[in-house]
């Protein structure tokens, strides 16, 4: 392996669609440095080159299928045809397997983002698709109006998570999830939605082992006050 790709390695995946196992890179932990973390869970990186953001999507190289380890191996009914039709057929044999650039990672992000809509994915998973999206655009500094606009549409799923529950069994605990609306909806001006959830994050406390989570709801409904005050 060549010296500047030395911080990649090989990960087998199997496309869901087409039966097919390919391989696709992923950045070996040891090399993966954070420099800064925002209130939203957003961190930057030593290197853009060293972003495992870039290579959190898998797009196979064959039928175009693209998914993150948080699909659902389950497609609803005509889910699957659908994504036969609108994707596959269309696919233009574009091959994101290798080392990425930003600009590619952004392109495998929607196309991630288009199947999730298409097969109907939890509303956790699309979220979580849009937030690291918007985190991009943030990072390298490219589009204050992209990042915006994703960040608002992580939102929306973020609520519909929340109010449908298909966060349950996944890595986001509920004090996390009410946290993190209530951040996105402090960066987006929705001051009182804000404050709402950082409320119920903070009445939370007595049950919740995320102290850490706590503290920081703590920190920005005090900061909200003050710049009210101020």
């Amino acid at each position: 392996m060549s010296k500047e790709l030395e911080y990649l390695y090989n990960k087998m995946v199997y496309c869901q669609m087409c039966q097919e196992t390919y391989t696709t890179k992923k950045i070996l932990t040891k090399y993966i440095r954070a420099t800064k973390h925002d209130t939203d869970f957003c961190s930057y990186y030593t290197s853009t080159k060293i972003n495992p953001l870039l290579y959190y999507v898998h797009v196979c190289p064959g039928c175009g299928y693209s998914s993150s380890d948080e699909f659902s191996t389950f497609f609803p009914p005509t889910s699957f045809e659908t994504i036969q039709e609108k994707v596959c057929t269309n696919w233009n044999g574009a091959n994101y397997c290798h080392e990425r650039t930003v600009e590619q990672a952004i392109n495998t992000y929607k196309l991630a983002i288009y199947c999730a809509t298409l097969k109907k994915e939890r509303h956790i998973t699309l979220s979580g698709l849009y937030l690291r999206l918007s985190w991009i655009y943030r990072t390298e500094k490219m589009n204050v109006k992209e990042e915006t606009r994703f960040l608002r549409l992580a939102l929306n799923e973020y609520s519909d998570s929340y109010m449908n529950g298909d966060f349950v069994h996944t890595h986001l605990t509920e004090i996390k999830l009410l946290y993190l609306i209530g951040d996105i909806s402090r960066r987006l001006g929705k001051n009182e939605q804000a404050t709402r959830y950082f409320s119920h994050v903070i009445q939370m406390q007595k049950e919740s082992i995320e102290k850490g989570i706590v503290e920081m709801a703590k920190d920005r409904w005090a900061e909200m006050r003050a710049t009210k005050s101020g």
